[in-house]
Protein backbone atom coordinates (compact mmCIF):
# COMPACT_ATOMS: atom_id res chain seq x y z
CA UNK A 1 0.00 0.00 0.00
CA UNK A 2 1.27 3.48 -0.82
CA UNK A 3 1.05 5.15 2.57
CA UNK A 4 1.25 8.63 1.12
CA UNK A 5 -1.76 7.93 -1.07
CA UNK A 6 -3.60 6.29 1.81
CA UNK A 7 -3.27 9.46 3.84
CA UNK A 8 -5.24 11.58 1.36
CA UNK A 9 -8.76 10.17 1.28
CA UNK A 10 -11.67 12.36 0.36
CA UNK A 11 -12.65 14.36 3.44
CA UNK A 12 -16.30 13.41 3.04
CA UNK A 13 -15.44 9.71 3.46
CA UNK A 14 -13.96 10.08 6.94
CA UNK A 15 -16.20 9.02 9.85
CA UNK A 16 -16.83 11.20 12.87
CA UNK A 17 -15.39 10.51 16.31
CA UNK A 18 -17.82 8.34 18.30
CA UNK A 19 -17.74 10.90 21.14
CA UNK A 20 -17.50 14.00 18.97
CA UNK A 21 -19.45 13.26 15.76
CA UNK A 22 -18.63 16.68 14.29
CA UNK A 23 -14.90 15.83 14.24
CA UNK A 24 -13.86 13.74 11.24
CA UNK A 25 -11.01 11.33 11.87
CA UNK A 26 -9.05 8.55 10.24
CA UNK A 27 -7.92 7.09 13.58
CA UNK A 28 -9.61 4.03 15.12
CA UNK A 29 -9.32 2.32 18.49
CA UNK A 30 -7.14 -0.77 18.05
CA UNK A 31 -9.44 -2.76 20.37
CA UNK A 32 -13.03 -1.89 19.41
CA UNK A 33 -12.16 -0.21 16.07
CA UNK A 34 -14.45 2.79 16.67
CA UNK A 35 -13.31 6.13 15.18
CA UNK A 36 -11.65 8.45 17.69
CA UNK A 37 -10.36 12.00 17.38
CA UNK A 38 -7.02 13.23 18.69
CA UNK A 39 -8.63 14.46 21.93
CA UNK A 40 -10.08 11.01 22.68
CA UNK A 41 -7.24 8.69 21.68
CA UNK A 42 -5.22 7.16 24.50
CA UNK A 43 -1.71 5.86 23.84
CA UNK A 44 -1.48 2.07 24.03
CA UNK A 45 1.38 -0.40 23.65
CA UNK A 46 0.35 -0.71 20.00
CA UNK A 47 -1.71 2.07 18.39
CA UNK A 48 -4.37 3.95 20.34
CA UNK A 49 -7.38 3.06 22.50
CA UNK A 50 -10.62 4.94 22.96
CA UNK A 51 -11.39 6.19 26.48
CA UNK A 52 -13.86 3.34 27.10
CA UNK A 53 -11.41 0.58 26.17
CA UNK A 54 -8.57 2.30 28.02
CA UNK A 55 -10.71 2.32 31.18
CA UNK A 56 -11.90 -1.28 30.66
CA UNK A 57 -15.51 -0.25 30.07
CA UNK A 58 -17.96 -1.80 27.65
CA UNK A 59 -17.97 0.16 24.35
CA UNK A 60 -20.69 2.76 24.65
CA UNK A 61 -19.95 3.86 28.19
CA UNK A 62 -21.21 0.93 30.30
CA UNK A 63 -19.59 -0.47 33.39
CA UNK A 64 -16.40 -2.48 33.54
CA UNK A 65 -16.35 -5.56 31.34
CA UNK A 66 -15.83 -9.01 32.88
CA UNK A 67 -12.49 -9.18 31.10
CA UNK A 68 -11.40 -5.69 32.08
CA UNK A 69 -8.50 -7.20 34.02
CA UNK A 70 -7.40 -8.99 30.85
CA UNK A 71 -7.18 -6.41 28.07
CA UNK A 72 -6.44 -7.74 24.62
CA UNK A 73 -3.61 -7.04 22.23
CA UNK A 74 -4.11 -5.96 18.65
CA UNK A 75 -4.18 -9.63 17.59
CA UNK A 76 -6.48 -10.72 20.40
CA UNK A 77 -3.89 -11.99 22.88
CA UNK A 78 -3.80 -11.17 26.58
CA UNK A 79 -1.83 -8.04 27.45
CA UNK A 80 1.07 -8.97 29.75
CA UNK A 81 2.70 -6.88 32.43
CA UNK A 82 6.04 -7.26 30.67
CA UNK A 83 5.42 -7.15 26.90
CA UNK A 84 9.01 -8.21 26.16
CA UNK A 85 9.31 -11.20 28.48
CA UNK A 86 9.30 -13.88 25.77
CA UNK A 87 11.78 -11.89 23.71
CA UNK A 88 14.08 -11.70 26.72
CA UNK A 89 13.75 -15.45 27.32
CA UNK A 90 14.54 -16.23 23.67
CA UNK A 91 17.62 -14.03 23.80
CA UNK A 92 18.67 -15.68 27.05
CA UNK A 93 18.31 -19.18 25.58
CA UNK A 94 20.33 -18.23 22.51
CA UNK A 95 23.08 -16.69 24.64
CA UNK A 96 23.15 -19.66 27.02
CA UNK A 97 23.50 -22.16 24.18
CA UNK A 98 26.22 -20.04 22.59
CA UNK A 99 28.16 -20.27 25.85
CA UNK A 100 27.68 -24.05 25.75
CA UNK A 101 29.05 -24.07 22.20
CA UNK A 102 32.12 -22.16 23.35
CA UNK A 103 32.60 -24.46 26.35
CA UNK A 104 31.95 -27.86 24.78
CA UNK A 105 33.28 -27.14 21.31
CA UNK A 106 32.52 -28.42 17.86
CA UNK A 107 31.17 -31.77 18.95
CA UNK A 108 28.14 -30.02 20.47
CA UNK A 109 27.60 -27.78 17.45
CA UNK A 110 27.96 -30.64 14.97
CA UNK A 111 25.43 -32.68 16.89
CA UNK A 112 22.67 -30.05 16.72
CA UNK A 113 23.33 -27.89 13.64
CA UNK A 114 21.20 -28.26 10.52
CA UNK A 115 22.68 -30.96 8.29
CA UNK A 116 20.94 -32.75 5.46
CA UNK A 117 23.06 -35.87 5.14
CA UNK A 118 26.81 -36.31 5.55
CA UNK A 119 29.65 -37.97 7.41
CA UNK A 120 30.58 -35.81 10.38
CA UNK A 121 33.63 -37.97 10.89
CA UNK A 122 34.95 -40.45 8.36
CA UNK A 123 34.73 -43.34 8.66
CA UNK A 124 31.59 -43.13 10.72
CA UNK A 125 27.82 -43.19 10.49
CA UNK A 126 26.02 -40.88 8.09
CA UNK A 127 24.10 -38.24 10.04
CA UNK A 128 21.57 -35.53 9.29
CA UNK A 129 17.87 -34.84 8.91
CA UNK A 130 17.62 -37.43 6.14
CA UNK A 131 18.81 -40.04 8.66
CA UNK A 132 15.90 -39.33 10.99
CA UNK A 133 17.47 -36.48 12.98
CA UNK A 134 14.55 -34.09 12.45
CA UNK A 135 15.36 -32.31 15.69
CA UNK A 136 18.11 -30.49 13.80
CA UNK A 137 15.45 -28.36 12.09
CA UNK A 138 14.67 -26.90 15.51
CA UNK A 139 17.95 -26.99 17.40
CA UNK A 140 19.84 -25.20 14.62
CA UNK A 141 17.66 -22.15 15.30
CA UNK A 142 19.43 -21.63 18.63
CA UNK A 143 23.07 -22.06 17.58
CA UNK A 144 25.47 -19.48 16.16
CA UNK A 145 28.83 -19.58 14.46
CA UNK A 146 30.56 -16.46 15.84
CA UNK A 147 30.30 -13.48 18.15
CA UNK A 148 29.20 -11.21 15.30
CA UNK A 149 26.63 -13.75 14.16
CA UNK A 150 24.87 -13.92 17.51
CA UNK A 151 25.30 -10.17 18.13
CA UNK A 152 23.45 -9.14 14.97
CA UNK A 153 20.75 -11.76 15.45
CA UNK A 154 20.07 -10.86 19.08
CA UNK A 155 19.98 -7.13 18.36
CA UNK A 156 17.49 -7.79 15.57
CA UNK A 157 15.45 -10.02 17.87
CA UNK A 158 15.30 -7.27 20.49
CA UNK A 159 14.36 -4.49 18.06
CA UNK A 160 11.76 -6.48 16.12
CA UNK A 161 10.53 -8.89 18.78
CA UNK A 162 9.43 -6.42 21.45
CA UNK A 163 6.84 -4.53 19.39
CA UNK A 164 5.56 -7.77 17.85
CA UNK A 165 5.22 -9.48 21.22
CA UNK A 166 3.22 -6.48 22.44
CA UNK A 167 0.97 -6.54 19.37
CA UNK A 168 0.41 -10.31 19.20
CA UNK A 169 0.60 -11.54 22.77
CA UNK A 170 2.98 -14.18 24.05
CA UNK A 171 1.42 -17.35 22.62
CA UNK A 172 0.91 -15.93 19.13
CA UNK A 173 4.38 -14.41 19.15
CA UNK A 174 5.97 -17.75 20.05
CA UNK A 175 3.97 -19.47 17.32
CA UNK A 176 5.22 -16.90 14.81
CA UNK A 177 8.83 -17.28 15.93
CA UNK A 178 8.99 -21.07 15.84
CA UNK A 179 6.97 -21.52 12.66
CA UNK A 180 9.14 -18.98 10.83
CA UNK A 181 12.35 -20.58 12.05
CA UNK A 182 11.20 -24.06 11.09
CA UNK A 183 10.12 -22.83 7.65
CA UNK A 184 13.60 -21.41 7.13
CA UNK A 185 15.18 -24.69 8.22
CA UNK A 186 12.92 -26.72 5.95
CA UNK A 187 13.70 -24.61 2.87
CA UNK A 188 17.42 -24.86 3.65
CA UNK A 189 17.14 -28.64 3.96
CA UNK A 190 15.25 -28.80 0.66
CA UNK A 191 17.57 -26.62 -1.47
CA UNK A 192 21.03 -26.52 0.10
CA UNK A 193 23.63 -29.21 -0.48
CA UNK A 194 22.98 -32.08 1.94
CA UNK A 195 26.53 -31.98 3.30
CA UNK A 196 26.41 -28.20 3.92
CA UNK A 197 25.79 -27.48 7.62
CA UNK A 198 23.97 -24.31 8.68
CA UNK A 199 22.85 -22.77 11.94
CA UNK A 200 21.46 -19.55 13.38
CA UNK A 201 18.26 -17.77 14.38
CA UNK A 202 18.14 -15.88 11.08
CA UNK A 203 15.12 -17.77 9.73
CA UNK A 204 13.06 -16.78 12.77
CA UNK A 205 14.44 -13.22 12.67
CA UNK A 206 13.42 -12.80 9.03
CA UNK A 207 10.02 -14.14 10.03
CA UNK A 208 9.80 -11.22 12.46
CA UNK A 209 10.67 -8.89 9.57
CA UNK A 210 7.75 -10.25 7.56
CA UNK A 211 5.36 -9.94 10.50
CA UNK A 212 6.59 -6.41 11.24
CA UNK A 213 5.61 -5.39 7.72
CA UNK A 214 2.14 -6.85 8.37
CA UNK A 215 1.92 -4.94 11.66
CA UNK A 216 2.88 -1.63 10.06
CA UNK A 217 0.31 -2.20 7.35
CA UNK A 218 -2.32 -2.99 9.98
CA UNK A 219 -1.57 0.30 11.76
CA UNK A 220 -1.51 2.24 8.47
CA UNK A 221 1.95 3.52 9.40
CA UNK A 222 4.82 4.40 7.07
CA UNK A 223 6.17 1.23 5.47
CA UNK A 224 9.34 2.80 4.10
CA UNK A 225 11.66 2.31 7.12
CA UNK A 226 11.00 -1.42 7.42
CA UNK A 227 11.18 -1.90 3.64
CA UNK A 228 14.56 -0.15 3.52
CA UNK A 229 15.90 -2.19 6.45
CA UNK A 230 14.63 -5.41 4.93
CA UNK A 231 16.15 -4.55 1.56
CA UNK A 232 19.54 -3.94 3.20
CA UNK A 233 19.35 -7.30 4.95
CA UNK A 234 18.40 -9.08 1.74
CA UNK A 235 21.37 -7.50 -0.05
CA UNK A 236 23.65 -8.91 2.66
CA UNK A 237 21.84 -12.25 2.39
CA UNK A 238 22.62 -12.69 -1.30
CA UNK A 239 26.05 -11.02 -1.46
CA UNK A 240 27.94 -12.20 1.63
CA UNK A 241 29.57 -15.61 1.64
CA UNK A 242 28.57 -18.40 4.01
CA UNK A 243 25.00 -17.15 4.52
CA UNK A 244 22.13 -19.63 4.22
CA UNK A 245 19.86 -17.46 2.11
CA UNK A 246 17.30 -20.26 2.03
CA UNK A 247 16.65 -19.85 5.77
CA UNK A 248 16.18 -16.10 5.34
CA UNK A 249 13.73 -16.46 2.47
CA UNK A 250 11.79 -19.30 4.06
CA UNK A 251 11.48 -17.45 7.35
CA UNK A 252 10.51 -14.19 5.66
CA UNK A 253 7.69 -15.74 3.62
CA UNK A 254 6.33 -17.72 6.57
CA UNK A 255 6.52 -14.71 8.89
CA UNK A 256 4.72 -12.45 6.43
CA UNK A 257 1.92 -15.00 5.92
CA UNK A 258 1.50 -15.72 9.63
CA UNK A 259 1.80 -12.06 10.60
CA UNK A 260 -0.88 -11.05 8.12
CA UNK A 261 -3.19 -13.80 9.38
CA UNK A 262 -2.56 -12.83 13.00
CA UNK A 263 -3.29 -9.14 12.47
CA UNK A 264 -6.02 -9.22 9.81
CA UNK A 265 -8.09 -12.25 10.86
CA UNK A 266 -11.82 -11.47 11.20
CA UNK A 267 -12.73 -10.96 14.83
CA UNK A 268 -15.49 -13.59 14.93
CA UNK A 269 -13.11 -16.45 14.01
CA UNK A 270 -9.79 -14.87 14.78
CA UNK A 271 -8.21 -17.67 16.80
CA UNK A 272 -9.13 -20.29 14.20
CA UNK A 273 -7.60 -18.30 11.36
CA UNK A 274 -4.47 -17.41 13.33
CA UNK A 275 -3.54 -20.85 14.58
CA UNK A 276 -4.92 -22.52 11.46
CA UNK A 277 -2.41 -20.54 9.41
CA UNK A 278 0.40 -21.65 11.74
CA UNK A 279 -0.76 -25.25 11.32
CA UNK A 280 -0.70 -24.90 7.53
CA UNK A 281 2.85 -23.53 7.65
CA UNK A 282 3.91 -26.49 9.80
CA UNK A 283 2.27 -28.87 7.32
CA UNK A 284 4.35 -27.27 4.55
CA UNK A 285 7.45 -27.72 6.73
CA UNK A 286 6.66 -31.42 7.17
CA UNK A 287 5.91 -31.83 3.46
CA UNK A 288 9.18 -30.22 2.37
CA UNK A 289 11.10 -32.32 4.87
CA UNK A 290 9.50 -35.55 3.67
CA UNK A 291 10.12 -34.61 0.04
CA UNK A 292 13.81 -33.92 0.59
CA UNK A 293 14.25 -37.02 2.72
CA UNK A 294 12.74 -39.13 -0.06
CA UNK A 295 15.23 -37.60 -2.53
CA UNK A 296 18.23 -38.41 -0.32
CA UNK A 297 17.31 -41.91 0.82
Amino acid sequence: MDHAAAGRPDAQSLPGCYRHPDRETGIRCTRCERPICTDCMVNASVGFHCPDCAAGRTPGGGGPTPSASRPRTLAGGTVAADPRLVTKVLIGVNLALFLVQLSVGDRFTHRFELLGQAYLTFPGPVEGVAEGQWYRLLTAMFLHSSYMHILFNMLSLWWLGGPLEGALGRARYLALYFCSGLAGSALTYLIAEPNQPSLGASGAIFGLFGATAALIRRLNADMRPVVILLAINLVFTFTWANIAWQAHVGGLVAGAVIGYAMLHAPRERRTLVQYGTCALVLLVVVGLTLLRTAQLT
